[in-house]
């Protein structure tokens, strides 16, 4: 599995190669006489942004088209959150892709409308929810779905270890999570925690890389993000085994799956299309269709569970269509 670190290298590689895209891009990023068919090299720029969670994912699969299928064309991803950076894709000359840790909302799919804008889910991984405590806590390993939901919310009433288990040290729980502009966030709060207040006190954070920090320095602490994220870190914190009903489960490639053992914590994650773009830059149709194809080896590089290959294949066709 790649390292975090490799992740950082490649987010450099990948924000950055915009601006050594090829000259003569002065259409807004298309591309003079290129075509999305197969074998014909392509210009121009490739703009992403949104979810921290999907970003891994995302920069292995810009790395991959920029040197393994088309070298003329710039493929830049950030990440602002989920909802932060719909805002940056619901407006004209928005990004081309928004990648997303939960599905569009209804108030964003009704601005898409106002804006004229047609907008392609694009279903790319699953993602497992996952529990991270930090290495030297040795009581906290196996927690039920309950116990988690009672340590975040308010009406929990849980501020020490002990008020989950009387044999956890009487110590407070320090609890972290990344902040609301984050889909990892959202859907925590809104699926697992149903939209419930959260524990006075909770630390809430834009950067991932910091939650990890964080969280690894406290003996205490308790937080959640997505999968990639603990797989890249696992020498710094460990994973805790959820009991939804039938024993502990330890978040892996085998368990997360949406009718899986770890299903209640698994959510699939996507990037969404503007279409328009697509169809005026042929790169950007040409990306979405390598992504889709790519989609199964990516994931599993960057710590998802990759989609069935009927899922892959139904996308792509469909990606096909636009042409």
């Amino acid at each position: 599995m790649k390292s975090f670190k490799r992740f950082l290298l490649l987010a450099i590689v990948a924000s950055l190669a915009v601006f050594a895209a090829a000259c003569g891009n002065s259409n807004n990023g298309s591309s003079d006489g290129a075509s999305a068919d197969g074998g014909e090299e392509l210009e121009g720029s490739v703009v992403i942004d949104g979810s921290g969670t999907v970003f891994p994912f995302m920069s292995v699969m810009a790395e991959k088209y920029m040197t393994e299928a088309q070298e003329g064309v710039s493929v830049e991803v950030s990440r602002a959150g989920t909802s932060a950076g719909f805002k940056k894709f619901l407006v004209e000359n928005g990004t081309d892709f928004n990648n997303a840790s939960r599905e569009i909302k209804e108030e964003e799919t009704a601005q898409a409308d106002e804006l004229g804008m047609e907008v392609k889910e694009m279903k790319v991984a699953l993602d497992g929810l996952t529990i991270v405590i930090n290495k030297e806590n040795d009581w906290a390993t196996e927690l039920t779905e309950e116990d988690v939901k009672k340590i975040f919310l308010a009406e929990g009433n849980i501020k020490n270890w002990s008020d989950i288990n009387p044999d956890f040290p009487n110590e407070p729980i320090k609890a972290y999570g990344p902040n609301e502009n984050h889909g990892t966030y959202e859907f925590f709060w809104e699926t697992i925690l149903e939209e419930k207040d959260l524990v006075e006190g909770v630390n809430l954070q834009q950067e991932y890389s910091t939650l990890v920090d964080l969280v690894s320095k406290d003996k205490n602490a308790i937080g959640f993000f997505g999968y990639g994220y603990y797989e890249s870190n696992k020498d710094k914190l460990t994973a805790v085994k959820v009991d939804f009903g039938n024993g502990p489960v330890e978040p892996s490639l085998d368990t997360i799956a949406e009718d899986g053992d770890y299903a209640n914590f698994t959510r699939p994650v996507f990037t969404y299309l503007n279409v328009g773009m697509a169809k005026e830059k042929p790169q950007v149709l040409d990306y979405a269709i390598y992504t889709m194809e790519n989609a199964q080896t990516v994931a599993s590089e960057t710590g998802f569970a990759p989609l069935t290959d009927e899922e892959v294949k139904a996308s792509v066709e469909e990606l096909e269509g636009l042409k």
